[in-house]
């Protein structure tokens, strides 16, 4: 039986990893890592095969997920290459700003390739997953990483040109720099440490989950969380006079610019 392989066996293969167990995916799973302290974790927290030899994990694959550093693809990707294959692969790319003809020019047929963006909260079965499909892959192969990834929350697809910005805009780093920010200008005013963690949470996180529960249009919840003449709104009006919405927008541009970067390795 032909194994779910993850070339690199950082934080995005461990949170993969752990969301596909506890989605009770009972297939094997093949993780290959040049830190020997990384395929022990993993073997020990999640039953993975650690294989410590490149050759033989890309031998073992059926999804081969490559999950290293945007940076470290080619050279991972030449090196598999130099050892002949004759059985077709489906490769999957997790790296960020790296797009497909790039990865068909290091390692082409027979070799077809998908691209991936995965969150972290794959973890907890509370993922989301942007998909990216070569031409050449083929209508059963797309199927196949669809459920692979459904396992562990929800999948879109999306055409490649978009994925950049979907990188940058779907990172929960934003919701995590902005309660930490909350936090941090409430203790400012005086609101204890707890108190504050609370009140920013539920600001955040509560808001939002009604939000997603229910069929009120957004404008509308704003225009209720924040009645004008009172203190919500004014807050607001100040944030956003403070270049609130430009910070974001430089911020996306920043990561957009970053992951650009890769295209041109």
């Amino acid at each position: 039986m032909k194994s779910t392989v993850f070339l690199g066996g950082g934080r995005i293969t461990s949170a993969l990893v752990s969301g596909l167990r506890l989605a009770k995916f009972s297939g094997p799973i093949v993780v290959h890592d040049r830190h020997p302290e990384k395929l022990r974790i993993l073997k020990r927290e999640h039953n993975v095969i650690a294989e410590p030899d490149l050759h033989r994990a890309v031998e073992a694959a059926r999804l081969l997920i490559v999950a290293v550093r945007p940076d470290s693809v080619r050279d991972l990707l030449r090196e598999i290459s130099t050892h002949k294959r004759r059985r077709p692969l489906i490769g999957i790319s997790l790296a960020a700003g790296m797009p497909l003809p790039r990865l068909r020019h290091w390692l082409g047929p027979p070799v077809r390739w998908a691209r991936a963006m995965p969150s972290p909260l794959a973890r907890r079965g509370r993922g989301l997953t942007a998909l990216t499909f070569s031409r050449d892959l083929p209508s059963g192969a797309r199927r196949e990483v669809r459920k692979l990834f459904s396992l562990v929350g929800s999948v879109i697809e999306l055409n490649e040109s978009q994925f950049d910005t979907f990188t940058v805009t779907f990172s929960t780093s934003h919701g995590y720099h902005a309660l930490a920010g909350l936090i941090a200008a409430a203790e400012a005013l005086g609101l204890d440490s707890g108190i504050a963690t609370l009140a920013a949470a539920h600001a955040l996180a509560d808001g939002i989950l009604a939000w997603r529960g229910g069929d009120d249009p957004l404008d509308d919840l704003i225009q209720e969380a924040a009645t004008p003449g009172g203190t919500a709104a004014a807050v607001m009006n100040a944030m956003n006079r403070a270049g609130y919405q430009k910070i974001m927008r430089a911020g996306l541009r920043a990561g957009v610019k970053r992951a650009r970067k890769n295209t041109k390795r």
